[in-house]
């Protein structure tokens, strides 16, 4: 829209106006963070409060509703705010369980993890691993029926128990493309019976983002709000299909998945960023 458009200059000023303003807020906030942290330190107290973060976020998503904005941007704002706290207090992510139990809804707005601390320097040698766009050509020489396989695969073990307890349905003859855009490899899934399968069609929606973003997301490194705030993550195509699904694998129950993979994809997903922030560093 072009700036001569009347009464558009001073509309957009006011829009600059609450921006800085929600930085200022922001600020603040984090400040008062920090403090509470230090009063918890010397009180002996670590760890988060679980039971407080949801009643943040439920009581913003109630406010939200009532000044007709959406209870999940209101939400997935506050997820960030709460997000830089822990990592300013330097509280760990939990390797094994990750998410407590949801809040009851049929789909939550934001992952339970708990964000990790700044990630530690990188060690030189793992600048002699390529980085995955050197990979790419060897993956593309894998058969697509063995992609398929292996895709299926991780995707029944780790949906075990959305699939179950039927919050998968809302896939139901929907298909999703998952793009990993330094590999240059792309999938569409669908919900077909009771399982869920790679398909050769069109997807209503795509979730991109590069291998390592995505094995932070898988790991619980980072979650989706923060990813997609970036611009690390990138939705396209029909936005609500797309946000259901990013929803309900928030809500996925940590614990339901194997130990075993649950181990590999957090180790996995610390390799591949410490190996990329090696390569940042020389570069």
């Amino acid at each position: 829209m072009r700036e001569r458009t009347p009464g558009l200059t001073p509309v957009r000023l006011a829009i600059d106006g609450v921006d800085d303003g929600l930085v200022l807020l922001l600020a603040a906030r984090a400040r008062l963070a920090r403090l509470a942290g230090r009063l918890k330190a010397g009180a002996g107290v670590q760890g988060r409060d679980d039971a407080r973060e949801r009643r943040v976020r439920q009581r913003a998503e109630t406010l939200a509703g009532v000044l007709g904005v959406a209870p999940e941007t209101a939400s997935g704002v506050l997820a960030l705010a709460i997000g830089d706290a822990c990592r300013a207090q330097g509280l760990q992510s939990d390797l094994d369980q990750g998410a407590g139990p949801g809040d009851g809804r049929m789909i939550a707005t934001i992952m339970h993890t708990h964000p990790d601390s700044a990630p530690a320097p990188a060690h030189p040698l793992l600048r002699l691993v390529p980085p995955p766009r050197r990979i790419a050509p060897l993956l593309r020489v894998l058969p697509r029926s063995t992609q398929k396989r292996l895709l299926e695969r991780a995707m029944a073990k780790v949906l075990a128990a959305p699939m179950a307890d039927g919050t998968l349905e809302f896939m139901a003859g929907r298909r999703l493309g998952i793009e990993v855009s330094d590999l240059g490899l792309r999938w569409v899934v669908e919900l077909q019976g009771q399982q869920l399968v790679v398909v050769d069609a069109p997807a209503e929606a795509t979730v991109r983002g590069t291998a390592t973003d995505l094995l932070l997301l898988a790991g619980r490194l980072e979650d989706a709000d923060t990813l997609f705030f970036q611009r690390r993550l990138v939705l396209t195509g029909d936005v609500e299909l797309g946000l259901t699904a990013r929803n309900m694998l928030d809500r996925l129950p940590w614990e339901t998945v194997p130990l075993g993979l649950r181990i590999a994809l957090n180790r996995g997903a610390r390799f591949a960023r410490a190996a990329r922030g090696a390569h940042r560093a020389k570069a």
